[in-house]
């Protein structure tokens, strides 16, 4: 049997995708799992032991075609992923988005959504194989390789904080004045991480700060972003792919929520530690969530849902 799995982005989400990969493969380790997504996060799946073939979207569909997949399974589900399975002339099953629960929450704050995780939804679009699929409970996967690991001659040799600076959404990112009082007011070692987007925000953070930071911003690829989470003491980051490699590397997790919010069913996914994750957020804003995903800009030019984080919450946990 010969199975795709599409998911075409982003970080986070594919992150939250391999526990279907891991439990289809302990059921049935002769399915030849093949995968989809972009070319730019491919390079998260590259390592991973259950994935048989890695395809990048945007590639000749004939190559897709030649493949003859006995069953899709769409973790995507949007009109670039159901074209792909319309393609390939094979029974699929698409990852049902609950699109409207989450509008109504967004935009009247009524809240119906399954308390149940998206992984937990991964899981139950998998049921679409003619085996039966469990969820081993054991988390999140992140596999890297011996090179990525190089990285951390360049890290303190003491635990240290990992400060995610950046997010694809600026509604999502932690303020730069928050981090510097944290970077200030903390004992540990601080090194922060982000992509090349992030340096400037970065190098100020640095600049004010009253102590030596390690400032890794735009140097390192995700692998290897991802092993400098892997040998820190905490990550403190917001609603970000960082923030779901960190659960799966078993890292604790200091999220800290701005204009979404954990009812979503995106939080860290650690159901076998889940001491090992701290969610920061301010519950009683009514404006929350003001969106599913985020904005260039507080949509109500106050940004109440990150400015009033009180970073003595942070601090207790690092301290504690």
């Amino acid at each position: 049997m010969k199975i795709l799995i599409i998911r075409l982005s982003s970080i986070g989400d594919i992150v939250l995708t391999t526990p279907v990969l891991r439990c289809i493969k302990k059921a049935r380790p002769d399915i030849h799992i093949h995968y989809l997504c972009k070319p730019a996060f491919a390079s998260i799946l590259q390592p991973n032991p259950y994935i048989d073939r890695l395809h990048e979207y945007g590639q000749n569909m004939s190559d897709l075609k030649n493949e003859h997949f006995d069953y899709i399974i769409d973790l995507q589900n949007n009109h670039r992923s159901r074209m792909v399975c319309r393609q390939l002339h094979c029974p699929a099953k698409h990852l049902h988005k609950l699109n409207f629960k989450k509008w109504l929450l967004v935009h009247f704050k009524i809240n119906i959504l399954p308390h149940k995780h998206i992984v937990d939804r991964y899981m139950d679009t998998a049921r679409i194989l003619p085996f039966d699929i469990e969820n081993d409970r054991l988390g999140l996967d992140f596999f890297l390789t011996e090179e990525d690991e190089t990285i951390a001659d360049s890290l303190p040799s003491q635990p240290y904080l990992a400060i995610a600076v950046g997010s694809q959404h600026y509604t999502k990112e932690l303020p730069s004045q928050k981090i510097i009082n944290i970077c200030n007011q903390t004992t540990l070692p601080i090194v922060l991480l982000g992509g090349k987007t992030d340096m400037e925000k970065s190098q100020a953070i640095v600049n004010q700060c009253n102590r030596p930071v390690t400032n890794l911003c735009g140097q390192l690829s995700i692998r290897q972003s991802a092993a400098a989470v892997k040998h820190a003491k905490y990550l403190l980051t917001g609603d970000t792919g960082l923030m779901h490699i960190g659960a799966a590397l078993h890292t604790t997790v200091i999220s800290v929520w701005g204009n979404t919010t954990p009812s979503l069913g995106m939080y860290p996914y650690m159901p076998d530690t889940p001491e090992k994750y701290h969610i920061i957020e301010n519950k009683h804003l009514t404006c929350r969530p003001c969106s599913k995903l985020g904005y260039k800009a507080c949509p109500h030019k106050h940004f109440k849902c990150m400015t009033t984080i009180n970073e003595q919450d942070i601090l207790h946990i690092l301290h504690g």
